[in-house]
């Protein structure tokens, strides 16, 4: 495996009597395309929380490139070079599209011009460039995910946390946003993503890790864990893998 980005070691954090998360430990490669993938509640998200520093962990350490950056704060994250998006996208609705990714940008460039045109730049990566001068507010839900994707990668991330950047997407706009996926992966940054469109994740990942009820219970290619009986259970219940092993057999 090359040389990892990122490390989780032992993360683990509980609400009340919730254990969300449960000693989770894997290593991301550098460069790498991976997902992070589980049944609703798994605790995918509360992971990225906890990676991103949203949350600290109650016990486990986070590296990141090589320093522990457990508990540090997502800004100091974000111009370590980490950077995630979230499920639900809440652009600057009355700035426009050009403003919104100039945000991001804004954090390591201090002129209003540069960071327009660096803007401009980033808009083209990821299919928003003929819609710059749009107000985020009249962007369609597909427009409103490359535009959390373009916002993200203009803070010069080398790190992309993507949760559920395809969620909501009908098919045709998911086979659309598959190729920028890519194409920023291709581009030299590592992604980890949460997803739970499988079509994504077949045609996306190199490597899946599979997260339920807090706990790590496969990982591999996607090939490898859609046909695990742990993850089958995990997401269609209880003797579910034996009564598809059955019927393949008879």
């Amino acid at each position: 495996m090359a040389e990892p980005l990122l490390e989780l070691r032992q993360l683990s954090i509980a609400f009340g009597g919730l254990r969300a998360v449960q000693n989770v430990s894997f290593r991301v490669p550098r460069g790498s395309l991976t997902a992070l993938i589980g049944p609703n509640g798994a605790g995918k998200t509360t992971l990225f929380a906890l990676v991103s520093g949203f949350l600290r962990p109650d016990q486990g350490q986070v590296f990141f490139d090589g320093r522990d950056i457990t508990g540090h704060a997502p800004h100091l994250n974000a111009r370590a070079g980490m950077t995630r998006t979230f499920q639900i996208v809440q652009p600057f609705a009355l700035q426009t599209v050009r403003e919104n990714i100039a945000v991001g940008a804004h954090l390591h460039i201090a002129g209003r011009a540069a960071a327009l045109a660096e803007a401009e730049r980033v808009a083209g990566l990821v299919g928003l460039a003929s819609q710059l001068d749009k107000p985020a507010a009249d962007l369609t839900v597909a427009g409103r995910k490359r535009l959390e994707l373009a916002r993200a990668l203009a803070t010069r991330a080398r790190l992309l946390l993507l949760d559920e950047v395809l969620a909501g997407l009908n098919p045709q706009e998911i086979g659309e946003m598959i190729p920028v996926v890519r194409g920023i992966a291709d581009s030299g940054v590592t992604v980890l993503m949460i997803e739970h469109v499988m079509q994504a994740v077949m045609n996306l990942a190199a490597h899946v890790w599979v997260l339920a009820q807090g706990q790590l219970i496969a990982e591999g290619s996607p090939a490898e864990v859609t046909r695990d009986p742990a993850v089958i259970e995990a997401y269609l219940g209880p003797g579910t893998a034996e009564r598809l092993r059955e019927a393949h057999v008879t």
